[in-house]
């Protein structure tokens, strides 16, 4: 200090970046199943799969899960309803972020037959000789609607 030096520590700001963030996950980590289904684009926000995850709805390798923060890793199969449909997929990698659809795509592989991928409602086959369906919100059949289904359902016979 006699010299005239200031023998402060040099308060430049630290420009490395923050590692934590970039760094994407390795390739035997973990993920939690909330993010990792809503990575690969499986439910709209995350808290939608956290609260599936928490209702015992969802499968990993058969086992039922009881939070959101169950990790899954890389060869996990996941079983879980989505709308009306049960998916069943692999995880093929985990993923860093919620980028776009083709990049969430290359996550999984889906397991399912693509005729199963399909809503009820649009599947061919035994469900093609279900009961007659109405307008969501149109009601009751009343008793002339009834009455004419019968006989449209005993023609067939």
């Amino acid at each position: 200090m006699a010299d005239g030096s200031d023998e402060t520590p040099d308060k430049s700001p630290d420009l490395a970046p923050d590692l934590a963030k970039e760094q994407p996950p390795d390739p035997g980590g973990k993920l939690r199943i909330d993010r990792w289904l809503w990575f690969a684009r499986f439910f709209k926000t995350r808290s939608i799969a956290s609260r599936l995850g928490a209702s015992r709805k969802i499968r990993v390798d058969g086992n039922v899960i009881a939070k959101a923060s169950q990790t899954v890793t890389v060869g996990n199969v996941l079983t879980f309803p989505q709308g009306r449909i049960i998916r069943t997929v692999q995880i093929l990698a985990l993923g860093d972020r919620r980028g776009p659809a083709t990049e969430a795509q290359a996550l999984y592989e889906d397991l399912a037959p693509p005729e199963l991928n399909q809503p009820l409602s649009k599947r061919r086959g035994p469900l093609e000789g279900s009961p007659a369906r109405r307008e969501p919100g149109a009601g009751r059949p009343t008793k002339a609607d009834r009455r004419a289904m019968e006989r449209f359902l005993a023609e067939d016979d």
